[in-house]
């Protein structure tokens, strides 16, 4: 990346109304067949010209195509059966019908590829496409055939190794892996959750990226980060694990969070794409905000290793919301760049 403090969002951006009901998880689709297809890739135009029109840097196809950053990925891989759902609770917080592994899991066909190709035409800025991680999709399911996390999850970094190789070949840039469940079960991290990471990214020469974050900005969400006391050094438990990781980037929650900036230091020498936007809230930051945050990640990071971004994704958030963020965010990342004369 030539452009120190590139800017990027890190997930998905809100949909727009008549593609899917607004400010909602896992919001179903208004169209079908064709004119869904081509619902999706109009959103998806759309959510390109607000990135530009922004000045975001490295552009993200938004997750206009996708229900949800998971299960959109596994409702393409055979072995899962979607209609007879089980519920359970997702990341120790929450309740979810979930899909059932009824049988061994693979990847048929390309799931994201097609789209990837679509963006990597409408822009010559850099691109990144975020995978769910293997961690993550073991704990989004209810798994009825390996009874086993760990053997499930090196199964998904299989057909998370095939996917994210064709992406690259179709010119994408960063290939982000969302692994928000590396924030609660650490000892899995330890013991094979990093592992499993590194078999999803083997052999990719494009920049590679985890991020791992304290969730969207819903309820259960919200209630759980009150329980976490006045500091969150969850990211204490992992980041050496992944500091000797074949990972490139890291990407963390920071803004309005409880998050020590000095826990930057466990991953020193790896770029850090830093949360300067907070996804829980409706608040649009200030440009001063955001300088501010990128400051102090500015005494734990290298400038040509620190890439200002959002939080997490803003599919709950409404459009107006979400542009304004985006604007923030490039306005604070600009401010800094004219303090360093660069």
């Amino acid at each position: 990346m030539k452009k120190l403090l590139p800017t990027s969002t890190v997930g998905s951006l809100p949909k727009p109304a008549w593609l899917a009901p607004p400010e909602k998880l896992w919001s179903p689709w208004k169209l079908e067949d064709n004119q869904l297809r081509e619902g999706k890739q109009d959103a998806l135009r759309v959510s390109l010209q607000e990135q530009q029109l922004a000045g975001i840097d490295i552009i993200s196809d938004g997750e206009q195509t996708r229900q949800h950053f998971v299960t959109t990925f596994i409702e393409h891989l055979s072995g899962v059966d979607f209609e007879n759902r089980k519920t359970v609770k997702i990341r120790d917080r929450y309740d979810a019908s979930v899909p059932v592994v009824v049988d061994a899991v693979s990847r048929q066909k390309a799931v994201f590829v097609d789209d990837a190709k679509f963006l990597r035409k409408q822009t010559n800025k850099p691109i990144k496409w975020a995978l769910p991680g293997p961690m993550t999709m073991v704990d989004t399911l209810y798994d009825d055939h390996y009874k086993s996390r760990e053997k499930l999850a090196w199964e998904f970094a299989k057909v998370l190794n095939q996917e994210a190789r064709e992406l690259q070949d179709a010119g994408v840039d960063i290939i982000q892996f969302d692994e928000p469940a590396f924030n609660v079960f650490f000892e899995e991290v330890n013991d094979w959750g990093m592992a499993v990471l590194e078999r999803a990214i083997e052999g990719l020469h494009c920049e590679t990226a985890i991020h791992i974050c304290y969730g969207y900005g819903i309820k259960a969400n919200n209630d759980w980060k009150k329980t976490l006391g006045s500091e969150w050094r969850q990211y204490e438990e992992i980041f050496p694990k992944i500091q000797n990781s074949n990972i490139d980037v890291v990407s963390l929650e920071c803004h309005n969070s409880h998050v020590p900036f000095d826990l930057m230091e466990l991953v020193r020498g790896k770029k850090i794409m830093v949360g300067a936007i907070d996804v829980a809230t409706n608040k649009i930051e200030t440009p001063e905000e955001v300088a501010n945050t990128i400051r102090k990640a500015l005494e734990f990071v290298a400038v040509e290793n620190l890439y200002p971004s959002t939080n997490c994704g803003m599919a709950p958030l409404s459009r107006n919301v979400a542009r304004r963020k985006l604007d923030s965010l490039s306005a604070g990342a600009e401010i800094i760049r004219n303090e360093l004369g660069v």
